[in-house]
């Protein structure tokens, strides 16, 4: 039953935009495992059958959670219906797993030795359950659930409803609210939490730009919450904008928040199109940006199987680690935006590095006490002050 939705979902009904192809690595690979473990089952002791049993009933939940997030936010469609089946199949295999194991339990052996046994096992357990199965559970879910719906606009201004394609063939779909002081910004990612941000500009004259990145809402492909190789969106953003007469293809930039800040250094850094941009929240996207800030044992410890993981469920590879990106975006403008207490305060460490790694100009904040992407509400005047004069100074040139 597992099989089954795992072809579903990866090769018979891919996601809009997507086909077989894309998913090559992310269908084959469980399917092969899945497979493998059914042919060896029988031929195993009892307690490796009962251990194999529940950490596929484990994958089996975890793979009905797209079907069930998707079922709760407008209905059952396509491969949730084979979702549903593997979650059946996964409880089934929970239950078997666990009779098994007790079942099979030595009984025989001295008290000490067995309670000292189970206590080891029991620590295993949760060790497995911590670095190996969360970082896992977490990549599946990133890689197959996002916002299903497209917001009501509250954006304080007229606007148009646009769409363009991307590099790779993805159709994006998003508002556009025309300039009234000569310069664009982008506003990513989404077009739900943005549009605080979005309607500050607009007071200010801005054009603004939201858009639904891959995979969400009314676009097409495959949602990968991480932002690996989302980059593509912003340029085909900056590329629809450049094409439009009433935009000026020299004074668009763009704000990034928490992964959109993430997206918007990758894209910043390999493009000229954006003339000044606003990382909020930034901190790393995989293994390479743990390394790459010095947090060797973080950026294993889990880190390194939920990188692996999520390089398997996207057929892709991560990006270069963001530290190793900011010098390229100058002489483009670059603001780093981050929380005193963002993500439990480590984003303090990465956003400091950023900025000493980064060419002018360049600026930094630290927004006291801000939780995570949280500046225009914990200071709004501070943080319209701050935002808007830097827009002003690269894209309108005032000082």
């Amino acid at each position: 039953m597992i099989v089954v939705h795992v072809a579903d979902d990866n090769f018979l009904q891919p996601n809009p935009g997507t086909s077989a192809a894309d998913h090559v690595v992310s269908g084959l690979v469980p399917i092969a495992l899945l497979v493998a473990s059914a042919a060896l089952y029988g031929r195993l002791r009892p307690g490796a059958r009962g251990a194999i049993a529940l950490l596929l009933g484990f994958f089996g939940v975890l793979t009905g959670t797209e079907a069930a997030y998707y079922t709760l936010n407008g209905g059952p469609s396509g491969d949730d219906f084979t979702g549903i089946m593997a979650t059946l199949g996964g409880l089934v295999l929970l239950v078997v797993g666990a009779v098994t194991l007790w079942r099979s339990r030595r009984t025989a052996d001295r008290p000490l030795h067995r309670y000292l046994r189970r206590c080891a096992a029991s620590i295993g357990a949760l060790a497995i359950a911590a670095f190996v199965l969360f970082p896992i559970a977490l990549a599946y879910v990133v890689t197959h659930t996002a916002r299903a719906e497209v917001p009501d606009p509250h954006l304080g201004a007229a606007y148009e409803e646009v769409a363009f394609r991307t590099s790779d063939g993805l159709r994006l779909q998003g508002w556009f609210v025309p300039s009234r002081n000569g310069a664009t910004v982008i506003v990513f990612p989404g077009r739900s939490g943005p549009q605080k941000h979005a309607r500050m500009l607009v007071r200010h004259g801005y054009g603004v730009v939201l858009f639904d990145r891959r995979g969400e809402g009314a676009s097409e492909g495959d949602p990968n919450i991480f932002g690996w190789h989302g980059d593509r969106d912003l340029h085909a953003a900056a590329a629809f904008l450049r094409s439009r007469p009433d935009v000026d293809p020299e004074r668009i930039g763009a704000i990034g928040l928490s992964v959109g800040g993430e997206m918007l250094i990758h894209a910043a850094a390999h493009s000229g199109a954006f003339k000044a941009i606003v990382s909020e929240g930034a901190s790393g996207q995989s293994t390479r940006d743990g390394l790459a800030n010095g947090d060797t044992l973080e950026a294993f410890a889990g880190g390194g199987v939920n990188t692996l993981a999520t390089a398997v469920f996207t057929s892709d590879l991560p990006p270069p680690s963001l530290k190793s990106e900011v010098a390229k975006i100058a002489p483009n403008a670059v603001f780093f935006v981050y929380g005193q207490r963002g993500q439990g305060g480590t984003e303090t460490k990465p956003n400091r590095l950023f900025y000493a790694a980064a060419r002018e100009p360049k600026q930094v904040w630290e927004v006291a006490e801000g939780q995570h992407i949280a500046g225009i509400t914990t200071q709004p005047e501070e943080y319209e002050r701050r935002v808007i004069g830097f827009f002003d100074e690269a894209l309108l040139d005032i000082d």
